[in-house]
């Protein structure tokens, strides 16, 4: 029995929990559409708000989103009653309807649709709606009368829209435009008809006040005449009676036919006005038709000369740009070829330099091989190699004395040697001549003894002091 009671109960429990899961809420900004079998001739049924069991195996379920959905809708070349194209930019705002017919509509035809495919089907409907009724309405019925125009909007689009389940939120019309600027001659027309109606206006006072000063003059002139006539009135009361009736008749006449003038005046008036008026319109809008082009002319030109000195200033600053780059080039590869050739030389010296000492070096290591090591030796060998060339400067040195005249007194005596004065004047001034050992030992150096030695001069008393008076000697 307790088994019997917990199976129960757990029966029980678990059909409440399946029950549970099957009974789905619809939030407040869905619809719920429960489709399957869900009663003789319905396709689907549909909820708003609160919610309802979703019977297994023979039902399902799906959502329908109410988020509005805000499209713009760029309608252009549009024609109007008029025959003349406009343009009507407009935002439209568009929803699924809560209404239990425009709902299943809905679930008929958008479910399971994304929003972009739903507003592409309602940009479609709107467009077509749009044109519509742009194509029975005049310019001024839709650039004056707004509110009537967006009902007229309403009147067509709505209906179209809930057959497909969405309704209309909102309509939002932006400035309308036309190709011929025919609503903004519209706007200058009434402008114009203001500023004419002011002007009316003034003169027609400015007559009033022209027709009470003509009045009252009138008046004044009426009052002195009739003054006189009082005073006259008794002797040509008569002729005036005779007179006033024929001028009666007179001005009765005259009177028809001044009016029957200022009539055909008047007419002929009002039809000059009326076309004056026209000619005024028509020239106007030629005129500014004419302004209008000239100014986009002139806009184009300045931009095109513009455009072309620009371009002209861009291509000179380029061809600058690449003469003082090819320039810098040239000077640094002129400069870098200079400095390669001065390298180069001063190389080439440097290399003539080196090669010439080491290749006395080499000389001279092998002259003091030569000498047995003897350094010394080398030196001794060096200078006799350059006693030739000092003998030569010793010869050039007295070749280049300039002696203009030599005179010598000479008395005829003789010295202890036995030679005359002069010769011993020409000894001496070769004897004055630096010797060979004495220019090597300046250097240092003992000549050998193959070279000779220097005589010893034997200078004896009576030599050292000869007779002064002997002979005499002058040179110039």
């Amino acid at each position: 029995m307790e088994l019997i009671i917990t199976a129960l109960i757990l029966l029980f429990v678990s059909a409440m929990i399946y029950m549970a899961t099957r009974y789905k809420r619809c939030p407040s900004d869905r619809i719920l559409v429960i489709y399957g079998k869900v009663g003789a001739g319905q396709a689907s049924r549909c909820i708003h708000g609160g919610g309802a069991l979703v019977m297994p195996l023979i039902q399902h379920y799906a959502y329908l989103s109410l988020t509005p959905m805000t499209m713009s809708i760029p309608l252009t070349n549009a024609l109007s009653l008029q025959n003349i194209r406009i343009d009507v930019p407009s935002t439209f705002t568009v929803g699924i309807s809560t209404i239990p017919s425009i709902m299943n509509n809905a679930a008929e035809r958008l479910l399971g649709l994304s929003p972009r495919e739903i507003e592409g089907m309602a940009r479609e409907i709107i467009f077509g709606q749009l044109r519509l009724t742009v194509a029975s309405l005049t310019i001024e019925q839709i650039n004056q009368d707004r509110e009537s125009f967006l009902e007229s909007i309403r009147k067509n689009v709505e209906p179209e829209l809930n057959k497909i389940g969405l309704y209309l939120i909102n309509v939002n019309i932006t400035d309308i435009t036309d190709e011929s600027d025919y609503i903004r001659s519209i706007g200058k027309k009434a402008a114009s008809e203001a500023v004419n109606r002011a002007k009316v206006d003034v003169a027609e006072q400015e007559k009033l006040g022209a027709i009470g000063e003509a009045n009252a003059n009138r008046e004044m002139v009426i009052r002195v005449s009739e003054n006189q006539a009082e005073a006259e009135k008794g002797q040509k009361h008569a002729e005036a009676n005779r007179r006033i009736y024929v001028q009666g008749q007179e001005a009765e006449a005259i009177t028809g036919e001044n009016t029957a003038k200022a009539d055909i005046a008047n007419a002929n008036a009002e039809l000059g006005i009326k076309q004056a008026e026209a000619w005024q319109r028509s020239e106007v809008a030629k005129r500014e038709a004419q302004v209008e082009i000239e100014k986009a002319q002139y806009q184009a030109e300045i931009e095109r000369l513009n455009a072309k000195e620009i371009s002209q200033r861009e291509i000179d600053r380029r061809k600058i740009e690449i003469a003082a780059a090819a320039e810098a080039e040239r000077n640094r590869l002129e400069a870098k070829g200079e400095a390669d050739a001065i390298l180069l030389k001063y190389q080439a010296e440097a290399e003539g330099v080196r090669s010439v000492l080491a290749a006395k070096a080499d000389g001279y290591q092998r002259l003091v091989e030569s000498c047995g090591g003897n350094p010394r030796d080398a030196a001794t060998l060096l200078l006799v190699e350059k006693i030739e060339e000092i003998v030569a400067k010793q010869v050039e040195a007295i070749s280049n004395l300039k002696i203009d005249k030599i005179t010598v007194w000479d008395g005829g005596s003789t010295a202890a040697d036995g030679k005359g004065s002069t010769a011993n004047f020409l000894s001496g001034m070769v004897r004055s001549l630096p010797p060979l050992h004495d220019l090597a030992g300046m250097a240092g150096i003992d000549l050998p003894g193959y070279l000779g030695k220097m005589q010893e001069a034997d200078v004896s008393a009576d030599g050292a002091a000869d007779n002064p008076s002997s002979s005499a000697s002058k040179t110039s």
